[in-house]
């Protein structure tokens, strides 16, 4: 769109700009003028864009907004599903089938040994780096395969095929207006992937795959077959490594420009966890809108969403919202209230909430400890990002020390 500011009754395009180191310049005016505003999504198709804290909360916490509903057929999309169905909704396949506790063991952040093993993980990335010399890559580097590590050993299957299962991602989490052969192909040979994983020797499993497998001798497992069972921990991978990632990589980037905040870290690793905090507030990862389908007709603001409408929850305004967040556009690694909606909210908050808040913590205290003088390679304005994708992502994050 141009730089005009929208008027009322403009029907904008979704997803808003693929840049995720400046706030949309559309964001600050929806959340004061059109909270609950009409878009067109990459499908073509109409939905109600949520731009403000209270009305984004209302959404993820009304059952009757519903995430699994979003992938029946006939409803609006934002994109075309590259993905089975089935998928959409996958924590509550988790919830149906009984596999939610092994499910969740496997997503403590405080399991036996975890956290050290992951600071051994983000200490040999960075020796690798250091061998290597500046200008090095710090996505493909660190912030890749530090998020394929951690969820290689959650589920269980060996880190030497990280880059086998981090390339399905790419073409796993595009967004495109039609469905592509390659979605499929993409997705059964991940899934064929984690049935073999599943399927080695007792003795040689670990992880997630280990606690699925041995449902199987359960009787009242009987009904969930490897591909059922294949499917959770393809999904989860999927899901959580390219969340992780994106967010790392754009959280260096926040803190690239601002090298000061790099010193404050270091200076203060007390301060680590409020940081990780503010930084998931301040991240922009997010590039569409979390989707609900209305399946009743709800008030939201000044407007009636009938029944059967999409509604999209723009993550950055209600994040950047000053009713919530003093003076939001302010990176304050020392925000002592951070309520952020970066995790969801409601049924399908994030369940691996804290996981993810240990990785990047772990990730970022390394970086800063043995990395004090990180800097950009290059110019702001020579980043690549990335289109068609469901994160901002840049292709590459070129750093020196």
């Amino acid at each position: 769109m141009s730089d005009a500011q929208p008027e009322h009754g403009d029907v904008l395009d979704f997803p808003l700009s693929r840049r995720g180191d400046v706030l949309p310049e559309e964001c600050t005016w929806l959340r004061e003028k059109q909270p609950v505003a009409r878009v067109h999504t990459l499908t073509g198709d109409s939905a109600w864009l949520v731009s403000s804290y209270a009305l984004a909360k209302q959404v993820l916490e009304d059952e009757r907004f519903s995430l699994k509903d979003t992938a029946n057929a006939g409803v609006p999309r934002q994109y075309a599903l590259t993905i089975p169905p089935e998928v959409v909704n996958n924590m509550g396949n988790i919830n149906s089938a009984g596999l939610r506790s092994a499910v969740m063991r496997s997503l403590n952040p405080r399991a036996d040994g975890l956290q050290e093993w992951l600071r051994g993980a983000a200490d040999e990335l960075i020796d690798a780096l250091l061998a290597e010399g500046p200008p090095a890559d710090l996505r493909a580097g660190f912030a890749d395969p530090f998020s394929a590590a951690l969820h290689c050993k959650v589920i269980g299957v060996p880190f030497a095929d990280w880059r086998r299962l981090m390339s399905g991602l790419d073409i796993a989490f595009m967004t495109s207006r039609e469905p592509f052969e390659g979605s499929a192909l993409n997705w059964y040979k991940d899934l064929g992937y984690m049935v073999e994983q599943l399927n080695v020797p007792e003795g040689q499993r670990s992880g997630l795959l280990s606690k699925l497998a041995a449902l199987r001798e359960d009787p009242e497992s009987a009904h969930l077959t490897d591909e059922m069972l294949a499917t959770v921990a393809v999904s989860l991978f999927g899901a959580g490594t390219v969340s992780t990632s994106a967010f790392l990589v754009l959280a260096v980037l926040a803190l690239l420009q601002r090298p000061e905040l790099i010193g404050y870290l270091r200076a203060h690793p007390e301060r680590i966890g409020r940081a990780v905090d503010e930084l998931l507030r301040w991240n922009l990862s997010i590039g569409d809108g979390l989707p609900r389908l209305a399946m009743d007709d709800v008030r939201l603001g000044e407007v009636l969403v009938k029944q059967g409408d999409l509604v999209l929850v723009l993550v950055e305004g209600a994040n950047f919202d000053p009713e919530v967040f003093a003076d939001p556009e302010r990176l304050d690694l020392d925000r002592a209230s951070n309520p952020h909606l970066s995790f969801g909210a409601g049924r399908h908050f994030c369940p691996a909430s804290a996981l993810g808040r240990a990785h990047a913590e772990i990730a970022l205290t390394a970086l800063v400890e043995r990395l004090p003088e990180l800097r950009p390679a290059v110019p702001a304005e020579q980043l690549v990002w990335r289109t068609g994708f469901i994160k901002r992502l840049p292709e590459r994050l070129p750093v020196a020390w």
